[in-house]
């Protein structure tokens, strides 16, 4: 196993499985036998998912499991509805504690339950799948291929190298050309792949460039070590062992670009602002005054090219943002979020953070939540962004209406956000720590008219031809 991987295995706490989590609902309904068989058929395809992990004092092992059963790892689900509780809400209720259940160490670490029937002719297929094996990227990539007309690569071709060679040449050696040309990479592109970093196309201008990287290196890891603790709100504190989680209805895809376009700005940046504007919200109806706060996410950014993405481990850097939850006009705060993610472009930080956590992966159990706490004290959310496909799935003969996941938080951070865009919408999702936020549904609800104000907005700026030249 990889050290990257090793240290996502590692970082499992009481408070905090490294678990992503997700959610098909799929129509029509189908049968587990169904499931199972497809499982077998292309998930199993991927040897990883027939792979126990061993641990040693030399790190891990993936190891074939003698003893898998698909019926371990598939399995049906019923659920139990209260009086006067909806199947959704205890759909919800459900995903929160099994995304609190750990998986099965003596066994490969993953698991899909099946809800057979949600009483309205649907099916709803919960998965949960450890960030050893895969980060998110790749995880989705795994789930299209075993879609209707899916195909798993060949094996050969599942398993990325290992990170040694690449973090030794880029990050260990004391800062050299091959350092300089891995920063320049890096940072003139959030989601260049590691590969390129290793081969880099872009020669050194002069030793006035060379000079400015490096500077921008040493820069990079000395703010990201005295980095300040964000805001102090409710959502910020020691968590407690139980999760909640929640999802909205979704946004139209088209609509999100017309704002972004409108007021110039990127899609990301106006889902961002959309967040930070819901999570302002609540704060405020819980009574506290977030004036001038900020909160910090700690945001994950791609570094494999995506020809590659259904390569298996994990393959990405974290960036933090700060999210302006204390700005109430909403153009005002899209705008400043613009800004931030345009000062975080150029930053060594996404290549800086998987080298943190490829030295972690190295470490005794102890010495390594120490060192990630870094990544937690730091912040209070983790939040993802990721693109799914432009059309519904289907699986199984039937269509994939909605997908939802969720990701996990490492040490005592107690927030997750997950946008996820699919079949033309674009879905949040929110998992928290029942002892910091019981209700996050109070977050979810808010998202929608954020966005709303944006919308409003856009639709009163001049169109036609003067109103393109905005």
């Amino acid at each position: 196993m990889s050290k990257v991987d090793t240290a996502w295995l590692r970082m499992d706490t009481e408070s905090n499985l490294m678990m992503i989590v997700g959610v098909w609902i799929i129509r029509p309904g189908i049968s587990l036998a169904a499931l199972r068989e497809r499982v077998e058929a292309r998930l199993l395809q991927y040897g990883r998912f027939r792979q126990k992990v061993v641990e040693d004092a030399m790190g891990a092992q993936w190891v074939e499991d003698d003893d898998f059963d698909i019926a371990r790892h598939v399995q049906a689900e019923e659920l139990l509805p209260l009086r006067g509780q909806s199947r959704q809400d205890c759909l919800k209720g459900r995903v929160g504690e099994l995304a609190a259940e750990p998986l099965n160490p003596a066994h490969p670490l993953w698991q899909f339950q099946l809800i057979e029937d949600m009483g309205d002719g649907t099916s709803a297929l919960v998965a949960r799948i450890h960030h050893c094996i895969g980060d998110g990227i790749a995880l989705i990539a795994v789930m299209l291929s075993i879609t209707d007309g899916g195909k798993a690569p060949p094996k050969r071709l599942q398993q990325p190298r290992d990170d040694q060679d690449w973090l030794t040449d880029a990050l260990l050696k004391p800062i050299s050309a091959m350092t300089i040309k891995a920063i320049r990479v890096a940072g003139a592109g959030m989601a260049k792949s590691v590969d390129t970093l290793m081969q880099p196309h872009h020669p050194l201008d002069s030793s006035m460039d060379m000079a400015r990287m490096g500077y921008q290196a040493v820069s990079d890891v000395a703010a990201f070590a005295l980095m300040a603790d964000d805001s102090p709100t409710r959502l910020k504190g020691k968590p407690g062992t139980q999760k909640r989680v929640a999802w909205d209805e979704g946004l139209p895809l088209d609509a999100v670009k017309a704002v972004g376009k409108a007021l110039n700005c990127s899609i990301n940046d106006v889902l961002l602002s959309c967040v930070a504007g819901a999570m302002g919200r609540y704060l405020q109806a819980k009574g506290e005054d977030v004036a001038g706060k900020e909160i910090r996410a700690m945001v994950p950014v791609n570094l494999r090219p995506m020809e590659k993405a259904y390569q298996l481990g994990n393959r990405f850097g974290l960036v933090p943002l700060v999210l302006p939850i204390g700005i109430e006009n909403p153009v005002e705060r899209l705008y400043a979020v613009r800004s931030r993610m345009q000062d975080l472009k150029g930053s060594f930080q996404p290549v800086l953070a998987f080298g943190l956590l490829s030295v972690a992966g190295l470490l005794i159990k102890p010495v390594q939540h120490a060192m990630l706490n870094i990544f937690a004290k730091k912040a209070t959310a983790v939040m993802t962004n990721v693109p799914g496909p432009a059309e519904a799935l289907h699986f199984c003969g039937s269509t994939v209406e909605r997908v939802m996941f969720w990701v996990p938080q490492s040490g005592d951070i107690g927030v997750g956000v997950s946008i996820l865009t699919y079949a033309g919408r674009v879905q949040f999702g929110l998992i928290t720590d029942s002892t910091l936020c019981p209700d996050p549904e109070g977050i979810i609800e808010q998202f929608a008219p954020e966005f709303d104000k944006l919308l409003t907005l856009a639709l009163m700026l001049p169109w036609g031809e003067e109103g393109a030249e905005l």
